[in-house]
């Protein structure tokens, strides 16, 4: 077969940089693959690096100085420390089966496989996994993590009835059909353990923390449609436009005074006016750093300040969502666990609004992501008027210090999560005055003090 040359105009450069994220994001879709099997390769090897080096020195030790040399010092010493490296690894082994056994009959139950666990991110949760206490066998102890969804801080505690109750406290927000956890029996020297993964089919859904958000005002969008001019105004609009009288048109309408004096048929009809639209669409945008946004979105709908009349969606989401227990799911669903989502408004106005021009509602982290050139596409693509809500979790100015003023002195904002990042102010009036010339109006929300700000950051 010949092969075909494309020229080099055929690829355009956003192509070309939409190709090379992504190789880029495979690229870390695989390795991340790759170190999961290796993770669970290791996890089979029963010593862990302690024991492992306990064992060859205690061989090393027997091998060389206690038969060797004869040393009976050596020997006994090299002796009890294999047979307590032997003893370890019995009841961490043995443990471990039953421990799994355990946790087969609990998750196969049907009073755990029938719940569906609701979190909400920064906050702790019972998520109602309980094991009993690991008593089989001395020096054993007993732990585990959830390891998908990720960003869960998994918490085992003790509860009054002698049981191992399971506490999780999400980072982020996120939407899952199953559940992973890494179950850990190991001895208290740290010697031996027994490790496995274990899959639970349920679903799993944490909503963002929204803090201190106070609801935004009602949101309702202008439509250029036939509707009432003015609110003492007749429905049908007052006549104002003339025009030349044509076939068809009443003679209900036709201006005889002015006929009269100037033998010319025209007619007055009814003006085209605008009206307040009861249907609201809005949309949130996914980056690397949307909790807020996310956040702001969830107020948004909970307090119902869209109007009666709306749909929300989400990247993520296929269809736009019409009541709020969808709307919250798409939420959660928008942060992708594996590889992010593909940018989606697009086709969420063209399913919601279709050819309408209706008024969406853009809620979207105060930062440069990926999705403003797309954006901005949209804005001139679609006739219908845009509004733009950015979201953060505080501001900061850059502050240059000293190395000694490091060394020795927290930073200001140090004590805050690392998941909650501030927006510098800099490059925030950048983005409103990039975007401010695009949309109708533009809102910035801090989810740390729960204020609001225009476009200039004045507070609303």
């Amino acid at each position: 077969m010949s092969e075909t040359n494309f020229p080099a105009e055929s690829i355009t450069i956003a192509e070309a940089e939409a190709m090379q994220l992504f190789s880029n994001l495979s690229t870390k879709y695989r390795q991340s693959i790759l170190a999961n099997m290796i993770q669970k390769l290791a996890g089979l090897f029963p010593l862990t690096l302690q024991g492992s080096i306990t064992l060859f020195m205690a061989a090393g030790a027997l091998r060389i100085f206690g038969y060797g040399s004869m040393d009976l010092v050596v020997f006994s010493l090299a002796i009890c420390a294999l047979a307590i490296l032997i003893f370890c690894l019995f009841c961490s082994v043995i443990s471990g089966v039953l421990v799994q056994r355990s946790v087969y009959r609990t998750l196969g139950s049907t009073d755990t496989t029938a719940k569906v666990i609701n979190v909400e991110a920064g906050f702790p949760n019972e998520t109602g996994f309980k094991l009993p206490v690991l008593n089989y066998f001395p020096l054993v102890k007993l732990s585990w993590r959830i390891t998908f969804p990720d960003y869960i801080e998994t918490r085992v505690r003790v509860s009054t009835s002698s049981e191992l109750v399971e506490e999780i406290i999400p980072k982020k927000r996120c939407l899952a059909e199953n559940v992973v956890r890494q179950f850990i029996v190991s001895d208290v020297l740290g010697f031996c353990r027994y490790s496995w993964w274990q899959d639970q089919p349920i679903r799993f859904k944490a909503l963002p923390r929204t803090n201190t958000v106070k609801p935004l005002p009602l949101l309702r969008s202008l439509t250029a449609e036939d509707g009432i001019p003015n609110p003492s105004g007749d429905p049908e609009g007052d006549r104002m436009e003339i025009r030349p009288y044509a076939p068809g048109d009443s003679i209900r309408n036709i201006m005889w005074k002015v006929f009269a004096r100037s033998r010319q048929l025209n007619v007055r009809l009814a003006e085209k006016s605008i009206f307040h639209s009861k249907r609201t669409v809005a949309y949130l945008l996914s980056s690397n750093n949307d909790e807020a946004a996310a956040a702001v979105a969830r107020v948004a709908l909970e307090a119902a300040v869209l109007g009666e009349d709306w749909a929300f969606g989400a990247d993520g989401s296929e269809l736009p969502c019409e009541t709020l227990a969808e709307s919250l799911d798409a939420i959660a669903r928008s942060r992708a666990i594996s590889p992010p989502f593909s940018y989606g408004l697009d086709n969420f106005l063209t399913a919601a609004a279709g050819q309408s021009g209706a008024h969406c509602i853009v809620f979207a982290a105060a930062e440069f992501a990926p999705w403003l050139a797309n954006l901005k596409k949209t804005i001139g693509r679609h006739s219908g008027h845009f509004s733009l809500v950015l979201a953060t979790d505080g501001f900061e100015d850059p502050q240059s210090f000293s190395i000694w003023h490091r060394l020795f002195f927290q930073e200001p904002g140090s004590d805050s999560s690392p998941l909650e990042r501030a927006s510098p102010k800099h490059d925030l009036i950048n983005l409103l005055t990039e975007l401010g010339q695009l949309v109708e109006s533009t809102l910035v929300v801090d989810r740390k003090t729960g204020l609001s700000f225009d476009q200039t950051l004045r507070k609303v």
